[in-house]
């Protein structure tokens, strides 16, 4: 009895010390810096744990890539591998550089990425996951020179700013059919805030400026689904086939509008409105999610290596926030990652029970300025450091991520960004709900 107290405070000393440095991480958070971000729903992040992110993002035909138990919520099929009480939690950060042709700037965010949780139903055939996580980030603020017609040389400024975000939570269920086929669902309930706010300052003063604030207040449920195959090759061999979906759902919103008038002092300083010329004030409306496809494909060797690929596709074109089309492009990408763990057994080298991870990841995103599409890169690499073990029937693992990618290119008066994003995870297989015989 006294060993399982002892094993227990050890458990509860882990997630506390997790859940402090989360609490340090949000408190720490600024909004993310991104013109890009102004497009759609801001910069969606993708339903990705460390782990998988450091391969590049490949997730959609990942089963159970070592011997532990983790979360894969990019594909529910894949909950079905979870045999252990499992719980993930993390926390991300990321310096962004914008350039364009007259200079650099450079800014730093971080935030408590995620917290999931899963359970064993009937072990190695069925699980349940819950869990919380972003879906995307808005922030942004810039000011563009403009004329009023190609012939006038009188002009104004206009200044541009958004904030906000939506956040994921989901229920999820996987189920396994058979010795070689899985399916799986989650829903999800989205909610946030997305808030943009135009301004137009005349040059000349003093002048009346006119400023226009759009929020939406979004929440409504919306579903995703996958199915995972599997092709044995030997009894530690197999190839792993992968899709899944996100549903076109439509998701509640109310709509605030607000254009009003102000001023701006001798010296410059912004004075408060003075006058309200419309308000429109939590309108319902609808936001309309796009179909989502990701397919895949791995080749592993049971606690030793994996390599896999994924290619997906988006219909943003499809996205319309109160009945308007946002104007975006459909998206596509691939990537492609591996993990080995040299020796999963190894007692005399830790580092050869280190998995090591690494990726690459291509996307044409949906957005198009300038007659050009916006393309964004990146390569990737991390970390999974074993942590002691409590007992023969816990297990603790750090996960730590780097990306380091680039959206956009300084073309045709375009922005690049250059990034460095940072993900550390802590994953726990456990189990919590044994019943223990004491004599």
């Amino acid at each position: 009895m006294k060993s399982l107290h002892l094993n227990m405070f050890k458990k509860i000393k882990y997630i506390a010390v997790f859940v402090l440095l989360g609490g340090i991480s949000v408190q720490a958070q600024v909004t993310v810096q991104s013109p890009y971000s102004r497009y759609g729903l801001g910069n969606i992040k993708g339903s990705l744990l460390p782990q998988f992110r450091a391969m590049g993002g490949v997730s959609t035909a990942v089963f159970k890539p070592n011997g532990y138990s983790t979360i894969n919520i990019q594909n529910p099929a894949s909950y079905a591998s979870i045999d252990l009480t499992t719980l993930d939690m993390g926390a991300s950060g990321g310096f962004t550089q914008l350039r364009n042709g007259n200079g650099k700037e450079t800014s730093f965010n971080s935030t408590l990425s995620h917290v999931a949780m899963a359970f064993p139903l009937v072990k190695n055939k069925s699980a349940l996951s819950i869990g919380i996580l972003p879906y995307s980030e808005l922030g942004y603020e810039y000011s563009v020179n403009e004329k009023y017609n190609a012939t006038d040389s009188n002009t104004y400024n206009a200044l541009y700013s958004g904030e906000g975000g939506l956040t994921k939570a989901y229920v999820g269920f996987g189920q396994q059919i058979g010795d070689y086929f899985r399916f799986g669902a989650n829903i999800e309930y989205l909610f946030g805030n997305l808030q943009e706010n135009g301004s137009i300052e005349i040059q000349s003063a003093p002048s009346i400026n006119n400023r226009r604030q759009t929020k939406n207040s979004v929440g409504g449920l919306s579903f995703s689904y996958g199915a995972q195959y599997e092709i044995p090759l030997s009894s530690k061999k197999r190839i792993t086939l992968g899709y899944s979906g996100s549903s076109p759902s439509k998701i509640n919103t109310k709509r605030t509008f607000l254009l009003t008038q102000y001023l701006r002092s001798d010296l410059g300083e912004e004075q408060a409105a003075f006058d309200t010329l419309q308000l429109v004030e939590n309108n319902a409306s609808k936001l309309k999610l796009p179909l989502i496809h990701n397919f895949g494909i791995t080749i592993q060797k049971d606690n030793n290596w994996l390599l896999g690929a994924d290619y997906r596709m988006g219909k943003w074109s499809e996205l319309s926030i109160d009945a308007v089309n946002q104007g975006l492009e459909d998206s596509w990408g691939f990537s492609a990652g591996a993990q080995i763990t040299p020796d999963i057994t190894s007692l005399g080298n830790y580092f050869k029970r280190v998995d090591y991870r690494v990726g690459f990841q291509y996307d044409k995103t949906y957005i198009r300025m300038n007659d050009q599409d916006i393309k964004q890169m990146a390569i990737t690499f991390g970390f999974g450091f074993p942590l002691a073990q409590t007992s023969r029937f816990s297990f603790y693992k750090l996960n730590l991520t780097t990306e380091l990618g680039r959206r956009g290119m300084i073309t045709n008066g375009l922005i690049q960004e250059n990034y460095i994003n940072l993900h550390l995870g802590f994953t726990l297989n456990d189990t919590w709900f044994r019943r223990f015989k004491l004599d």
